[in-house]
C-alpha cells in the first residue's frame, strides 16, 4: 500500500467482516463511507475499483466495506451475478440477508464510537452499486448514495432476465426522496444500460417533487464509455462527497 491510509479488518457482530480504509481508530468519530464493489478486501485496496474508497481515505475520513455474496477468497467473481439469481429464483433472501447484517455492522461502529452518524454516505460500482441503494433504503442516516455504473432493473440483464421486479431500485423511490443521490454512468453501458439509470433518476425526481422538494437531489452524470460493454468510464470524481462532509450546506452537485 503506497498511501496514506490503514487498512485492517475490525471485529463484527455478524458472520458480515467489516473491512476499513483510514485513520487510525485511535482518532475517534468521523465520517464514513461504506462502499462496495466487490470482497471487501478488493473494495478496498484494488485498483481501479477501490479509487472512490481510495480518495476517501485519503482526505482523512474512514471507509468500510462489507464483502458481497458469492465474492471473496475461494469465489469467481464473474459467476456471482448467476448465483445471485438461481438464489432470488428460488425465494432465497439473498439481498435482505445482505442488507441486515450490513445494517448490524454499521450499529456497532456506531456504537463503538468509530463513525460520525450524522455525516454517513454509501457508494458502490455496478452490483455494489445497488447493494448501496438498497442499504440506503433500509439505513436512513446514510444520506449521501453515489452509485458508479449501478444495477438499476435486474431484467435487464440476461442473467435475471425471469425475475420479478420486486428488487429493482425503482421500488425504494418512497424511502429515497429526501437523500442525496448521483449516479454516474457510461454513454453506452450495455450491461446494466445508461438508460435505466436515467429512468431510475427521473422517477426518484419526480417522486420527490410530488413531495414538496422543489428541487429534488437526485443526479444523473453521464460520461463517455470505454471498454467491454461501455462499462468504463473516466476516472470517477468523489471530491464531491468530501465537500459535502466538509460543508454541510453545499449541494452535492456544487
Amino acid at each position: 500500500m503506497n498511501f496514506k491510509a490503514h487498512y485492517s479488518v475490525l471485529p463484527s457482530p455478524t458472520d458480515l467482516e467489516i473491512h476499513h480504509l483510514g485513520p487510525d481508530l485511535s482518532e475517534g468519530a468521523l465520517p464514513a463511507l461504506f462502499y462496495f464493489a466487490s470482497s471487501g478486501e478488493e473494495s478496498m485496496m484494488k485498483d481501479p475499483y477501490n479509487q472512490p474508497a481510495r480518495f476517501f481515505a485519503e482526505s482523512g475520513f474512514r471507509t468500510f466495506s462489507f464483502t458481497l455474496p458469492r465474492h471473496g477468497p475461494g469465489y469467481n467473481t464473474k459467476d456471482a451475478i448467476t448465483f445471485w439469481a438461481q438464489e432470488i429464483a428460488d425465494g432465497k433472501p439473498l439481498i435482505q440477508d445482505f442488507i441486515i447484517k450490513a445494517c448490524q455492522n454499521i450499529h456497532y461502529l456506531e456504537d463503538q464510537k468509530i463513525i460520525e452518524p450524522t455525516k454517513l454516505a454509501v457508494a458502490g460500482l455496478s452490483r455494489g452499486g445497488f447493494m448501496a441503494v438498497h442499504l440506503a433504503a433500509c439505513y436512513p442516516k446514510l444520506k449521501i448514495i453515489l452509485g458508479f455504473a449501478p444495477m438499476v432493473r435486474l431484467a435487464y440483464l440476461p442473467e435475471f432476465q425471469a425475475l420479478s421486479p420486486h428488487l429493482d431500485l425503482v421500488t425504494l423511490v418512497d424511502q429515497l426522496i429526501d437523500r442525496e443521490l448521483r449516479f454516474y454512468i457510461g454513454n453506452r453501458d450495455m450491461r446494466v444500460g445508461t438508460a435505466e439509470s436515467f429512468k431510475f433518476i427521473e422517477t426518484l425526481a419526480e417522486a420527490g417533487y410530488q413531495k414538496g422538494y422543489r428541487s429534488p437531489t437526485a443526479e444523473l452524470v453521464i460520461r463517455p464509455s470505454i471498454g467491454h460493454q461501455g462499462r468504463g468510464v473516466l476516472k470517477i470524481l468523489t471530491e464531491n462527497i468530501a465537500m459535502l462532509f466538509l460543508f454541510p450546506s453545499c449541494h452535492i452537485g456544487r
